[in-house]
């Protein structure tokens, strides 16, 4: 949901770089996951708020410069339970990562590897035998089908 951007301050405040669609999202969760290469420690926040397009925060157990300089770079994430369902036609992007696409013609272009913000719409990056950017809209992606974990989509292998 974010990454630690930076220390901020003397007291062990946090920058965070939000990468939700608000920047004020992660504030509805009392607690944060920080990690990275698949460790993760919670930190309960004690106090954050807006500061231009960023957060700042102040976590548990960071009570100075070095402890929050330590954190930097550390993806930051809240537990699945704690999200909201996503509303119909709409998905995490977690859900999609790791998921089979095939075009109409049923030729398979690869998995998704990822998904690309580009402020217009989001991009799957499928990677197969080479890397597709497929614009995530559904003019494009007509199916989405997450029990049989595959995505349908209108794509050419030679696109």
């Amino acid at each position: 949901m974010g990454r630690v951007a930076a220390s901020y301050a003397v007291r062990g405040w946090v920058k965070v770089q939000p990468f939700t669609a608000d920047v004020d999202s992660l504030l509805d969760y009392p607690v944060w996951r920080l990690g990275r290469d698949g460790v993760w420690r919670e930190y309960p926040v004690l106090e954050a708020k807006v500061h231009g397009q960023s957060l700042l925060a102040s976590l548990q157990g960071v009570s100075d410069r070095d402890a929050a300089e330590a954190l930097r770079g550390m993806e930051i994430a809240v537990a699945r339970a704690q999200l909201p369902p996503p509303e119909e036609g709409e998905y995490y992007w977690n859900q999609l990562i790791g998921l089979e696409v095939v075009n109409l013609q049923g030729q398979t272009l690869g998995r998704v590897e990822g998904l690309l913000e580009t402020g217009a719409h989001d991009v799957l990056r499928i990677r197969g035998e080479r890397e597709y950017l497929v614009p995530f809209v559904s003019a494009l992606v007509p199916t989405v089908d997450l029990a049989a974990q595959r995505i349908e989509v209108d794509w050419g292998l030679d696109y």
